[in-house]
């Protein structure tokens, strides 16, 4: 992403600077916002000024609380503190606040971050007079006069949170999104998941984003949208190795379980090559995996136009319109298969769920497979059924779990 960025500027700057300032944007969040770049392995921080001030990530570096006393600002007026995750870059100047500037047992300092946080940290603010204030996502927060909010963004860590300015459009944003970089997830120590990690950007992609506050490197105005969709392609490749081939990686993404993502990759291919059957043929069946079968038939049709008798692509069209309802029209597919793989006991079982959804019951269980799987599969509800209506005493110990 390094290389994209020289058509914006990212600002960097060594002491605290209005973000209205910064960014050349008048508006109440920017013009009471001050911020400081992170020095070394000290996070970015925040501070929103009001009737109180509110420190997002303090980062890590007693500095900071230096240079805002030299700019007139009283450490005892920052009454909240809103952490993006507690690793120690972002978290610890919690504690400066207070070994040199606020004396012990001050119990009016408020520290807002996700219940899954660390442990200790929330242990030791404690013991320094902080109140706790723990919360789950989807919170609309009051800091210092902006309302913000609050959404879970896991992967990096566990407890990883962004805060977001509606009316701005303005994502502070933490470790989730850098517009410089991606961070790893944190997989040995603060329950980071790629999994995870790519669940929430992809949630922070249907925002609407225009300004990025990250929590390391320089603010992006103006182009959130983009820096989201940058780093969402730069976790993949990165998740699947800078030089993979794009099937490649769609494949390995697909094999783990992340659907999503091999869709995304077989997007680009598609975008690259437009009849590349193989892409297309991937992506009907991810789509049908995915449950969106309607989608899923546009990309098994232009798929049979290359191969018509391609009994994969013929039996998954039919089971993309068994999806959406249309029983009768699967039904020729499914022929058209067993008439090439009569031996294929899968076409007669699908043949004879299309015919049960369309009405033919009885044309249904004249298929000796589909029949034979249908009283295996009635047998086993039934049974389920009577265990339900027994009581615990009326089962047998095997029922029960039990050995006998």
């Amino acid at each position: 992403m390094t290389d994209d960025l020289t058509d914006f500027e990212l600002h960097t700057q060594e002491n605290w600077e209005v973000l209205a300032k910064l960014l050349n944007i008048a508006n109440p969040l920017f013009d009471k916002t001050l911020f400081l770049f992170g020095y070394d392995y000290s996070s970015n921080a925040y501070l929103i000024q009001g009737d109180y001030h509110t420190l997002i990530d303090p980062g890590n570096d007693y500095t900071y609380l230096m240079q805002l006393i030299d700019l007139g600002f009283k450490p005892t007026d920052i009454k909240k503190i809103a952490l993006t995750h507690g690793h120690h870059d972002h978290a610890m100047g919690a504690v400066e606040l207070f070994r040199g500037h606020r004396g012990f047992g001050t119990p009016e300092v408020e520290i807002i971050m996700h219940e899954a946080g660390p442990v200790e940290f929330k242990d030791m603010m404690k013991q320094l007079g902080c109140r706790i204030t723990e919360v789950k996502g989807g919170e609309v927060i009051n800091f210092s006069g902006i309302e913000l909010e609050v959404i879970h963004t896991p992967g990096h860590t566990i407890d990883g949170l962004c805060f977001y300015h509606a009316p701005t459009k303005t994502l502070f944003s933490g470790d989730t999104i850098w517009p410089h970089a991606v961070a790893d997830p944190d997989t040995k120590v603060a329950g980071g998941r790629w999994d995870h990690y790519f669940y929430s950007v992809r949630l922070l992609l249907k925002r609407e984003i225009d300004h990025v506050l990250p929590g390391h490197g320089g603010v992006a105005p103006n182009i959130g949208h983009w820096v989201v969709q940058e780093t969402y392609e730069a976790l993949i490749k990165k998740y699947v190795g800078l030089e993979t081939p794009i099937l490649e990686g769609a494949t390995k993404l697909a094999q783990d379980g992340l659907l999503e993502e091999a869709l995304y990759l077989l997007d680009k291919a598609l975008k690259e090559t437009p009849d590349n059957l193989r892409a297309l043929e991937f992506k009907a069946f991810l789509l049908n995996d995915l449950g969106r079968s309607g989608e899923a038939l546009e990309y098994f049709d232009r798929a049979l136009a290359m191969q018509p008798d391609n009994v994969h692509l013929l039996m998954g069209k039919g089971c993309a319109l068994l999806g959406v309802g249309r029983a009768e029209d699967s039904l020729p597919l499914f022929e058209a298969v067993r008439r090439q793989k009569p031996e294929l006991v899968e076409a007669q079982i699908y043949q004879g769920m299309a015919l049960y959804l369309a009405g033919r019951v009885e044309e249904a269980l004249e298929l000796p497979d589909f029949s034979r799987e249908f009283t295996s599969r009635l047998k086993e509800e039934l049974g389920k059924l009577a265990r339900e209506k027994q009581g615990p005493g009326d089962r047998s110990p095997e029922d029960r779990g039990e050995n006998p």
